[in-house]
């Protein structure tokens, strides 16, 4: 049963995003940045949702848990940069919605070009440098408590537990900065929701707001599902925490999000819907 429902899922995920990956290369009326960071947040769901579910489904037809460390190792580098980009590309979705909305006479201004793939790149690049340093602190710590992760994918909260050094306070002191970072983006994209929210009420015509909420309201929905479960994944407290609950939780932020984003996006977006 697991087998089909990771199955079904990954296929979901593959299907919908290299639809939209598809329209948004081949439609030229779709080469805008909006479209530009969907293409890349199509990218890296895709790249997500492979790191952990072919694994899991292996492991559930073989009856099998076994990872290798090195593997482990590549499976928790790649997920860490996935998943930092993908935050990092959804606030700078969030800045591109508030320039097209609140400030449309200077949106070819702030965001040409070259200003589009300039701030890719610093998504990509700073996810790559986040996940180098949390890969190497996280396997540098000496493991001595087993080598059973209650998890369905390598985690750095699970194998944190199985440290018996009390240098592993090093990385919870780096997910603590990191979590801290990820909330002040959070509150960047919030305020820039709420001056979104005023100049749209100010649209007079009711297709023009429409038009506007059918745009934001997609991405709102997908930071809101990412960032409270997987903040709540890496700082819930011990107290509340259970292998039901840690396996829950795990899902929503590492395959819930890459599966439902194209369904969310498409869903609203008439010329996204009109080009597939």
């Amino acid at each position: 049963l697991t087998f089909w429902l990771f199955l079904g899922i990954y296929l979901a995920a593959l299907l919908g995003n290299g639809l939209i990956i598809t329209a948004v290369a081949c439609d030229y009326c779709l080469h805008t940045p909006m479209y530009f960071f969907l293409l890349n947040l199509s990218l890296i769901d895709l790249g997500s949702i492979s790191t952990t579910l072919p694994k899991a489904m292996a492991n559930s037809l073989w009856d099998n848990r076994a990872i290798s460390y090195p593997g482990c190792a590549a499976q928790l580098f790649f997920l860490l940069f996935l998943i930092t980009a993908e935050y990092c590309l959804l606030t700078v979705m969030a800045y591109d919605r508030y320039v097209a909305i609140c400030k449309p006479l200077h949106y070819g201004t702030l965001l040409g070009s070259r200003a589009c793939v300039h701030m890719a790149a610093a998504a990509w690049g700073s996810a790559f440098l986040h996940a180098v340093l949390h890969t190497a602190n996280t396997f540098s710590l000496p493991l001595c408590r087993g080598n059973a992760l209650d998890q369905f994918f390598c985690e750095i909260p699970q194998i944190l537990k199985l440290s018996c050094s009390d240098s592993y306070l090093r990385e919870v002191g780096l997910i603590v900065v990191g979590a801290s970072l990820c909330l002040g983006w959070f509150v960047f994209i919030v305020v820039s929701y709420a001056q979104i929210l005023r100049a749209v009420l100010r649209i007079p015509s009711e297709q023009g707001r429409h038009k506007a909420f059918s745009t934001c309201l997609p991405h709102l929905a997908v930071v809101s599902l990412y960032v409270s479960t997987g903040i709540f994944a890496y700082l819930k407290p011990p107290s509340i925490s259970s292998p039901v609950l840690n396996l829950v939780v795990s899902f929503l932020y590492s395959v819930v999000p890459p599966a439902v984003n194209p369904l969310i996006y498409s869903m609203r977006n008439k010329e996204l819907k009109d080009s597939l």
